[in-house]
């Protein structure tokens, strides 16, 4: 039984982000995750989150520069990554959340000295959050999207976490990007589910709702609580109509066809 959470860099995005946190337990969601909501003091997304009714998940690690897409990759900008990482933990911590994610970043030719960066820094950030019992997440996102996206497969990013050796760090399977690239999710969600610590969703190729599109959700999340998946179900899609609200229908649509939500 899929618990689900809102994404709120992309969902209810028409107003500021206390706002979307209200809006988000007024329309039914347990948890939000958000992309880079640092500007917000700890103290008051607390109250917000209290009052709407909902609990922190993850965060991103902030990208870098205005020329960057994520440090964590970067070979020689390990301190920056510190940082930036620092940034989220601290910040993640503060509010109750329960895990940072650290993106890979792009470059023009992967090689293994980027690999062996990633795996190094997402070894050092596991080991920081641990103590707070954060985890570290991090994930493959589609070339189409993002060009040059230094991790390009569910497998790369599995055997990057496993490669870490901290029970902490773990895959985010993003059913849109994995979709995209490779195709066949529910045999690739079971034969990474021990290494994957979040789900989230959306239809392919549009980003839409997801409940429609090349990819049926409905068989996707029954076969992932048949997995024994017991995770949150990111909502993190673009919604075609503007305003989130008007879209939310999917829920009751999946539902409908054999999705039962927690």
């Amino acid at each position: 039984m899929p618990k689900l959470s809102a994404n709120l860099g992309f969902l209810f995005d028409d107003r500021p982000i206390l706002d979307r946190v209200a809006a988000s337990g007024a329309a039914g969601f347990r948890a939000v995750e958000f992309h880079w909501p640092f500007e917000i003091p700890p103290a008051a997304m607390r109250a917000a989150l209290a009052a709407a009714g909902t609990v922190p998940l993850a965060v991103n690690v902030p990208l870098g520069g205005p020329d960057d897409f994520g440090l964590a990759s970067a070979p020689g900008r390990e301190v920056a990554f510190r940082e930036t990482f620092a940034t989220a933990l601290d910040w993640v911590v503060a509010v109750g959340g329960t895990a940072v994610h650290c993106v890979a970043g792009v470059a023009a030719e992967v090689t293994a000295r980027h690999r062996d960066t990633l795996t190094a820094n997402l070894a050092d950030a596991a080991a920081r959050a641990a103590p707070h019992g954060i985890a570290i997440l991090v994930e493959m996102i589609n070339q189409r999207d993002r060009p040059g996206f230094v991790i390009r497969s569910i497998e790369e990013a599995a055997a990057i976490v496993r490669d870490t050796g901290h029970a902490n760090a773990r895959v985010m399977f993003d059913t849109y990007h994995v979709q995209a690239m490779q195709g066949d999710v529910v045999r690739r969600l079971e034969r990474h589910l021990d290494v994957i610590g979040h789900v989230q969703v959306a239809a392919v190729p549009d980003r839409g709702e997801p409940d429609g599109g090349e990819l049926d959700h409905a068989f996707v999340l029954s076969e992932l609580d048949r997995l024994g998946y017991t995770g949150w179900v990111g909502a993190e899609y673009r919604p075609r109509a503007g305003r989130t609200e008007d879209g939310l229908g999917w829920r009751d649509r999946l539902a409908a066809r054999g999705v039962v939500w927690t």
